[in-house]
């Protein structure tokens, strides 16, 4: 339903945020890498998570041509995906809200969390489905770690956004984010939801919201708390058009 294209939240702790845009070129490096690589199918298969074998479950598995420890899957798979849609959709959502996170966290910290949401991501996958044979692959639960936090941290941030993918918009990160978190409850429960691995998605939302906190700069405080509203517009004498809001410490 929308599709990010920037935020109006500088940065405060951090002058670039390199941790970022490492992932996002590492992501589009292994991208490019196993698209041109011959037996496609069977190299994705060997990094993927099969929750079948992660948890030993005797059953029929894809071929693969690498040999791997099924634990280091957990977190080979994050950096995988199936086409540039699947790429693409994942690297806006870390483009756009990535940057403060890494800001709120500091570097290290950042990619400790990243890792650490696309790990658990894939265990609630392969928990809720303990003898699926179907490869994981992809950056979702890892990303939803980051929308998670960025929810936690900055929910009155004005977005700009694509509204069904055409109609640019600028709403509130809580409505965009909120939005985004609600539908993937709603996947979950429908019976039949396609092959889009709704569980860790959920799996990532809720590392990223047990960490935040946690991993957070320990001055950086969390929804956005002792920020006040400062009008960009001149409007002395009626309300303030809510685009021209911006939030500031005093």
């Amino acid at each position: 339903m929308f599709v990010p294209l920037q935020d109006d939240n500088p940065l405060k702790y951090i002058r670039h945020p390199y941790v970022t845009y490492a992932l996002i070129g590492l992501n589009a490096l292994v991208f490019a890498l196993t698209a041109t690589a011959g037996g496609q199918d069977a190299l994705v298969a060997s990094f993927a998570v099969i929750p079948g074998e992660l948890f030993g479950v005797p059953s029929p598995s894809p071929t693969q041509s690498i040999p791997l420890p099924e634990n280091f899957t957990l977190l080979s798979y994050m950096f995988f995906h199936g086409d540039i849609l699947h790429l693409a959709g994942n690297m806006i959502f870390l483009w756009v809200f990535g940057d403060n996170v890494e800001d709120a966290m500091g570097h290290v910290r950042y990619l400790a969390f990243y890792l650490l949401c696309g790990i658990f991501a894939g265990l609630m996958h392969a928990w809720m489905a303990p003898d699926l044979e179907v490869p994981l692959i992809g950056a979702s639960g890892a990303v939803a770690g980051i929308i998670a936090a960025y929810l936690m941290l900055h929910p009155r941030v004005r977005v700009w956004v694509l509204v069904f993918k055409i109609l640019p918009m600028q709403v509130s990160a809580a409505i965009v984010l909120g939005i985004w978190i609600l539908t993937q409850i709603a996947m979950v429960a429908m019976p039949d939801v396609g092959p889009v691995a709704w569980w860790a998605h959920i799996g990532g939302l809720i590392a990223g919201a047990l960490l935040v906190p946690i991993f957070k700069r320990p001055n950086v405080r969390l929804f956005d708390r002792g920020l006040r509203a400062v009008c960009q517009g001149m409007c002395p004498r009626r309300p303030c058009d809510p685009g021209k809001l911006i939030f500031q410490r005093p």
